[in-house]
């Protein structure tokens, strides 16, 4: 009889997955990637964007070669069927045009964006969230980590140091309500600690 492998989920049970919190983190991963341009890529835009993974990797050629700072692009959604738009920074874009310069198909129009070394189609999801788990422990990371990490980032850090409101991270990410959000960029607890030094009586 096979031993069960107590490490493995039960049915049905999420694993939860972190954002990176450091900024020297994010800062140590772009470094290690840049004579990567695909990773370069997938890394940076999808910290700068929020998109799922599956809508990141559904992306075409065709749908950001022209796209310029404050660009919108709309992708549609897996979940909710709508489509979400985000502006394109300076850093995406700059992203975008390293990859794009790189890539090997740049003039097909409906090649994937972030294409497959090894099938010459779109990498997978569990291809992304392999490569987020080895970027992150490269640089010290030890909470768990995944594809959602990227999107997670996103709010995490526009949470801690970009000052964003959680009504307003809870639109963007199309949560039902604040706690979920709190609890989906798992900032709740940082939060409620920091509490006993922000004040002091």
């Amino acid at each position: 009889m096979t031993a069960r492998n107590t490490n493995h989920p039960q049915k049905g049970a999420a694993i939860k997955v972190h954002p990176i919190r450091e900024l020297a983190q994010i800062a140590a991963i772009k470094a290690n990637l840049k004579s990567q341009p695909r990773n370069y890529c997938l890394f940076v835009f999808g910290i700068n964007t929020a998109f799922r993974a599956n809508e990141l990797l559904s992306l075409k050629i065709k749908q950001v070669a022209n796209l310029k700072v404050g660009s919108r692009l709309e992708v549609k959604q897996s979940k909710t069927g709508k489509y979400r738009a985000v502006t394109i920074n300076k850093a995406s874009y700059a992203a975008i045009q390293f990859w794009l310069k790189q890539h090997p198909r740049k003039h097909e129009p409906k090649c994937a964006f972030f294409l497959s070394q090894r099938t010459r189609s779109a990498i997978r999801v569990s291809t992304l969230n392999r490569l987020v788990k080895s970027w992150c422990r490269l640089v010290g990371v030890t909470e768990n980590t995944g594809s959602h990490t990227l999107r997670k980032t996103w709010g995490y850090q526009q949470r801690m140091h970009g000052n964003a409101s959680i009504p307003v991270l809870m639109v963007a990410f199309g949560h039902t309500s604040e706690h979920q959000t709190l609890e989906y960029l798992c900032i709740q607890a940082d939060e409620v600690q920091a509490l006993y030094f922000t004040l002091e009586l």
